[in-house]
């Protein structure tokens, strides 16, 4: 499973990494963290981004988005505008259906979920942080899986420009 995780408000660092501290060692993977601007035209300050990777095979897809909304609901996120600033953004990108991140990507399309991410692939700070996590990542668009490097290859110049990565870390597994 890939999270995207992201904050521009209060402690921003303290929120990505109660993300992490939340799935325990559910956790097999986390990318650098990276500073971007804010995206969909909302005026608000920078955001740390981040990509997670996690394995539970007793946890399916709405599982998954129940997890995110109680680490979301524990950071006090509030939803009162669309791309809007936030405390705590934990975003479901890819859910796989076997016991490891190798297993067959989960299509979802219901009124609570969309599976895979359907904003993902244009996104730079979804695709960095993952691709720096994860070289060999695919993500499904448009019914093909396509490498996430040639995503990213494919994201307006600009907008990969601004995403910035940082010296923070977040500490997972043995590093807690």
């Amino acid at each position: 499973m890939v999270l995207s995780i992201g904050s521009n408000l209060g402690d921003r660092m303290a929120h990505l990494q109660s993300v992490v501290d939340g799935l325990g060692d559910t956790v097999t993977a986390v990318s650098p963290v990276y500073e971007t601007d804010a995206w969909g035209g909302v005026e608000q300050g920078a955001f740390l981004n981040a990509v997670v990777l996690a394995d539970d095979s007793t946890c399916d897809a709405y599982g998954w988005l129940r997890r995110a909304h109680e680490l979301e609901d524990a950071a006090q996120r509030v939803r009162e505008q669309r791309w809007g600033p936030r405390t705590l953004d934990v975003d479901l990108v890819v859910v796989h259906d076997g016991s490891d991140e190798a297993g067959v990507e989960v299509t979802v399309d219901d009124d609570v979920l969309t599976l895979p991410h359907p904003y993902a692939h244009v996104r730079a700070f979804v695709l960095m942080p993952w691709l720096a996590v994860d070289q060999e990542a695919t993500l499904t668009v448009a019914g093909r899986p396509t490498g996430v490097e040639k995503l990213l290859a494919a994201v307006d110049p600009a907008e990969r420009a601004g995403v910035r990565r940082t010296g923070h870390v977040l500490r997972f597994g043995a590093a807690s």
